[in-house]
């Protein structure tokens, strides 16, 4: 054994190459695992009918990820009711989610999983005194 290195150096010569292969590994499997999932999700949209249905915004949210020493990003969602009491939740672009408010009704277009639109119904109120 060479001066200065004990067994402890070895096996972390060993074992240090192998863990790090192992980490790569995962990182490289969890990468294909999502591009997999989003294009198997893609395909699933692409075969459903497109669907317009009357529906009720029922509420929003937003999901917040990054901050601190990254880019923070926001996303935002909209949960809709339809005739029949099923919900669904939509990923929407901001500024539709600002358009919609709690309590709109109208019609809900989507294709599978992806929100397409809503056009909500016009309700005019008259001013009787």
């Amino acid at each position: 054994m060479e001066e200065g290195f004990t067994s402890f150096d070895n096996l972390m010569f060993t074992i240090g190459p192998i863990f790090m292969v192992i980490i790569f590994i995962i990182v490289i499997g969890g990468i294909i695992y999502s591009i997999i999932k989003g294009m198997a999700q893609w395909n699933h949209n692409n075969s459903q009918p497109q669907l317009s249905v009357q529906a009720k915004v029922v509420t929003k949210r937003t999901a917040v990820r990054g901050g601190g020493e990254t880019a923070a990003s926001t996303e935002y969602y909209v949960t809709f009711e339809y005739a029949s009491g099923d919900r669904s939740e939509f990923k929407v672009a901001g500024q539709e989610f600002g358009q919609l408010v709690e309590g709109d009704t109208g019609e809900l277009h989507f294709q599978g999983t992806r929100y397409q639109g809503f056009t909500r119904n016009r309700e005019i109120v008259s001013n009787q005194s």
